[in-house]
């Protein structure tokens, strides 16, 4: 299987039980403290594999999504093949502004998950 339950686990453990609140907090805004969220992150995938291609790619893919919130553009893009709104509109969280705000960073969050996921899944089985 491509995504196991142990991969699903260490996601979890990386991205909720080990990311403290300044950490979440300020990874968008500060290249350190995505670092920060990284290390620890990577840290549960270590009892996954040893090999340093997936872990580095692991960490690697972890902060650019994270630092720079590239899952609002994967929203934005799909949003926008189906008729959506221009960027400037939608540049939050990729969804209108008008959408209310808990319901698009909620969903701003499952896709983010998504993205990690799969590409932990690839780094676990193809490197």
């Amino acid at each position: 299987m491509f995504i196991t339950a142990d991969i699903l686990l260490a996601h979890a453990i990386g991205d909720y039980i080990l990311q403290s609140d300044k950490m979440a907090i300020n990874k968008t805004t500060s290249s350190k403290w995505a670092l920060v969220h990284v290390i620890f992150y990577t840290i549960p995938f270590v009892f996954i594999t040893q090999s340093v291609f997936a872990l580095l790619f692991i960490a690697g893919t972890h902060f650019f999504i994270d630092r720079f919130r590239l899952a609002r553009y994967v929203v934005w893009t799909n949003n926008r093949v189906w008729g959506g709104d221009e960027w400037e509109n939608c540049k939050n969280t990729g969804y209108h502004r008008n959408r209310p705000d808990w319901l698009a960073v909620w969903l701003l969050i499952i896709v983010d998950n998504i993205m990690h996921v799969i590409l932990n899944g690839i780094a676990i089985n193809y490197l």
